[in-house]
C-alpha cells in the first residue's frame, strides 16, 4: 500500500514538472481492461478531442490492462494526483461516496435504455458532483452493461441454485451483501485474480457483463452464464481534482465537454462489442440460460433499506424509479 505522504510528494513533483514552461501536458489515465476494450477506446477518443481543442497543450495516454494497478489502488492515486484520469466501476466508490451506491442497487434500472436516460440527465450530474469533495472531478458515465452470474458448476435458474456457491464480487459492500442475500457466499477479489480463482476452485463463479466475461477469458473456466441482469451500474470517468484545478478555465471546459462527447463513442463501441462477445462465447460452448427475475428481485429488496436509508439516497432511488 502506497503511503499518503508518498502520494502527496509524487503529486507535487508531477505538478511541478507539468507546470514548468509551456510543454505539452500528458494526462495519464488508468483502466483495468485490455487495449481495444470500449472504455479504453473511449478515453483515447476523449484524448484526441482534448488534444485537438487545446491545440496540443493537453493530451491523454491510457494505461490499460491494470498497468497502473487494480481499481482500488488507482482510486487513491487519482485522488492525490499521481494518476490524472481514471475509468472505474461505480462499485469501487461505494464506501467513499454514498451517492454512487444508488445506481449499483440491484434491479434499480428497468433497462439499459432507462439507465442511460437517467445517468445522462440531472440525476447523473448530481452524482458526478458528489465526487468533488473527495478529490475527484466526475466527468462522465460509461456503460458497464447488464451484469449476470456465471459459474463452473451448473445453470442458475433461481436463488436456490446459488446456495453454497462461492461467487467472486467486486471489493464493495453492496455487491457482497447482494450475493449473500441471494444465498451464495460472496468472495471479494480483484478482477485480475478471478480466472485463476475459478480455475483452482477458490471461487465457483463471478458476475459480470458479456464483454468482461469474454475479455477476461472467464468463459473458458465458467461455462454456465445465467441471464439475471441484476445490475446495470455504470462505469465512471473521473479526473484528479488536484490536476483539474491546475488547468485554465478554458481547458477545464474542453475536458468536461470532451468527456461527455466520448460517451456516445463508448456506447457505439460497447453495443457492437457486447454482441460480438456474446456470439463468441456462445460459439465457444458457453451454456446460456434465461431466468425468472422476480425471485431474485424479491430476495434483494432488503438491500434498499440498508444501503439507501437516509432521506437523500431514498430520494435518489425514488427519482430514478420515477424516470421513464
Amino acid at each position: 500500500m502506497i503511503s499518503r505522504r508518498t502520494l502527496i510528494g509524487a503529486a507535487f513533483a508531477l505538478a511541478a514538472a507539468t507546470t514548468a514552461g509551456h510543454a505539452q501536458v500528458t494526462l495519464r489515465s488508468a483502466d483495468i481492461h485490455p487495449d481495444g476494450y470500449p472504455t479504453v477506446e473511449a478515453v483515447k477518443y476523449f484524448g484526441q478531442l482534448v488534444e485537438e481543442r487545446t491545440k496540443g497543450a493537453l493530451k491523454a495516454q491510457v494505461f490499460s490492462s491494470a498497468q497502473l494497478g487494480q481499481e482500488k489502488d488507482t482510486i487513491e492515486q487519482t485522488r492525490f494526483g499521481v494518476i490524472d484520469l481514471n475509468r472505474v466501476n461505480m462499485g469501487a466508490f461505494n464506501n467513499l461516496i454514498p451517492e454512487t451506491t444508488v445506481p449499483g442497487l440491484p434491479f434499480v434500472f428497468k433497462s439499459i435504455a432507462h439507465m442511460r436516460h437517467v445517468m445522462d440527465g440531472p440525476i447523473g450530474d448530481e452524482i458526478l458532483r458528489a465526487f468533488e469533495p473527495h478529490g475527484l472531478v466526475g466527468l462522465a458515465f460509461y456503460d458497464s452493461g447488464a451484469r449476470s452470474f456465471y459459474n463452473s458448476k451448473k445453470p442458475i435458474n433461481s436463488p436456490a441454485d446459488m446456495k453454497g456457491m462461492k461467487i467472486r464480487v467486486q471489493q464493495a459492500d453492496l455487491f457482497i451483501a447482494m450475493v449473500n442475500a441471494l444465498g451464495a457466499n460472496a468472495t471479494p477479489m480483484p478482477a485480475g485474480e478471478v480466472y485463476g480463482g475459478i480455475q483452482t476452485g477458490v471461487v465457483d463463479g463471478a458476475e459480470n457483463n458479456w464483454p468482461s466475461y469474454d475479455s477476461f477469458r472467464h468463459a473458458e473456466v465458467a461455462k454456465f452464464y445465467s441471464l439475471t441482469e441484476h445490475s446495470m451500474s455504470p462505469e465512471v470517468f473521473v479526473m484528479s481534482k488536484l490536476k483539474f484545478d491546475r488547468l485554465t478555465p478554458e481547458q477545464q471546459g474542453i475536458v468536461r465537454a470532451a468527456a461527455k462527447e466520448s460517451v456516445a463513442k463508448m456506447r457505439e463501441l460497447w453495443d457492437a462489442r457486447e454482441k460480438a462477445s456474446e456470439a463468441k462465447v456462445r460459439a465457444a460452448g458457453a451454456q446460456v440460460n434465461t431466468v425468472d427475475k422476480q425471485p431474485f428481485i424479491d430476495a434483494v429488496q432488503p438491500l434498499y433499506a440498508k444501503y439507501a436509508k437516509d432521506a437523500k439516497l431514498k430520494d435518489l432511488v425514488a427519482r430514478i424509479q420515477a424516470t421513464n
